[in-house]
């Protein structure tokens, strides 16, 4: 399948990706954007069923973000159509993969909401992998929700001052059920985070990659992990203290 070696020992728990360039691969070939957006379904298929296959236990795939809101109304539209139409019970049970959503679902359709419920219900009790997807997410607005949260606490008495550390916050935020990231990818060619997961990337390994989305295959996720199993994570600590560790 792949030419690119990785340690199978090695594995990142949790992969976060923006899957970006799919409007400007359909620009290229002459396409409306909703075709880029359709054939970024199969690659989530085919990178679902790859993160699976290596151990990867959680996925996190930034699909509309808050921003993404103020497109033209018929991509939005477009874009919730694929997102009902895209939930085919073959990519998560054929995988055994659990399905969960972070974002404001309020914002959502009705349709898409009982959808997205739908399918976190009938995946709850899968195993191999958790895929999540961000709708309607940005980092901005989930820091923002537990900040007002635990200031409501506060108010109501239910917790001090002194007990807001850093897991306080983090029980707080979307992704509560899940550890952050040890590697973020994003595909075609920008080089900013496009407020996704900035609280849980603090010590994330970042790669970046020319690549659209609908182009990126097994290879590309394997050159990923690669270059992801080539760097020593040092949390703060020097090379030194990391390796007598070791």
């Amino acid at each position: 399948m792949t030419d690119t070696k990785i340690d199978m020992n090695r594995i990142p728990r949790h992969i976060a990706i923006i899957m970006d360039g799919n409007g400007r691969w359909a620009t290229e070939r002459g396409k409306q954007r909703s075709y880029g957006h359709q054939a970024g379904v199969d690659t989530v298929r085919k990178i679902t069923s790859e993160c699976t296959r290596l151990g990867v236990k959680f996925l996190t795939l930034y699909t509309f973000s808050t921003e993404n809101w103020s497109r033209p109304a018929d991509e939005v539209a477009a874009l919730m159509g694929l997102v009902l139409s895209s939930l085919e019970d073959e990519i998560f049970m054929k995988n055994n993969v659990r399905f969960r959503v972070i974002g404001d679902m309020d914002r959502l359709p009705a349709a898409v909401r009982d959808k997205l419920q739908e399918t976190m219900d009938h995946t709850a009790g899968n195993t191999t992998m958790t895929m999540v997807v961000a709708l309607s997410y940005s980092s901005k607005w989930e820091i923002t929700k537990a900040v007002r949260e635990i200031a409501a606490e506060v108010e109501a008495g239910r917790l001090a001052p002194a007990d807001i550390d850093e897991d306080a916050i983090s029980a707080r935020l979307q992704t509560n059920f899940m550890p952050d990231p040890e590697l973020l990818i994003r595909t075609g060619g920008e080089l900013r985070i496009s407020n996704y997961l900035l609280w849980q990337i603090a010590y994330s390994e970042l790669y970046f990659c020319d690549t659209y989305w609908p182009d990126f295959d097994e290879e590309c996720l394997h050159k990923a992990i690669a270059s992801y199993q080539s760097r020593q994570r040092r949390f703060g600590k020097t090379e030194a203290q990391v390796e007598n560790n070791d």
